[in-house]
């Protein structure tokens, strides 16, 4: 029993915030909390449904198909679109899925402007990434082989994987994120593809605008205690 116990006390650690935050929201306003990857979902399923049609592939090519071969603008103005059109070599159902379970939860506790602007900054640092790495070509240091160039890179999966490494860190989840981290780590030691080590790159992204805030803070939080200490007056608090 003490080893039941024990794990079971690790989780609450883990996920129980979590847990609570999300079932708070969702008993509260229903399905209103979670706006946002309703609509994700429906403009994939939308989209998958279109681009298997007939005359329908071409044109969600043209809206949201990014490779690293394309001309620099025309890939930024695609990224936003590839973020939901589904891999064509992978079941919709499994992006439908990470839309639906990991953005949901992320515009719970994360709010729906981070949420926004976390899967998009994920998404374009893969892009860009792309861009760099078959620049660099494979002999370089995180170089791409040029073939890399033409493969089409398209669906929600490096926005998903920066947002659970966000919503690990909001919530101290450190053993979650870690294996986030470790899963895509292996994810490239097996495959070495593509998609992969933009998943990596998608974390890295993702680490950079959570450490962000929390050093501004600090920062703030330094200056305003020493200039407390300076002038005997009390330590501002935000």
């Amino acid at each position: 029993m003490r080893p039941v116990r024990a794990l079971r006390r690790a989780a609450l650690r883990e996920w129980g915030p979590l847990w609570t935050d999300t079932r708070n929201a969702l008993a509260a306003d229903g399905l209103r909390a979670v706006p946002l990857p309703l609509a994700a979902v429906g403009l994939t399923a939308l989209l998958h449904l279109v681009q298997n049609t007939s005359w329908g592939y071409g044109p969600v090519q043209a809206l949201g198909a990014v490779r690293a071969e394309d001309p620099l603008l025309t890939a930024l103005l695609r990224t936003p679109a590839s973020l939901f059109v589904p891999a064509l070599d992978l079941p919709v159902w499994g992006a439908l899925a990470q839309v639906l379970l990991v953005f949901g939860i992320a515009e719970i506790c994360l709010g729906r402007r981070r949420t926004l602007l976390i899967a998009y900054v994920a998404t374009l640092a893969g892009t860009l990434y792309a861009r760099i790495g078959v620049a660099v070509g494979p002999g370089g240091f995180l170089g791409l082989p040029g073939s890399d160039a033409r493969i089409v890179d398209t669906g929600p999966s490096a926005a998903v994987v920066a947002l659970a490494v966000c919503v690990c860190w909001a919530y101290r989840a450190r053993c979650t994120a870690g294996l986030v981290v470790a899963a895509m780590a292996a994810e490239v030691v097996v495959k070495g593809n593509l998609a992969g080590k933009e998943h990596l790159t998608a974390i890295a992204a993702a680490l950079v605008l959570c450490a962000v805030p929390a050093l501004c803070g600090r920062r703030g939080q330094g200056l305003d205690e020493d200039a407390g200490s300076r002038s005997g007056a009390p330590p501002i608090k935000s």
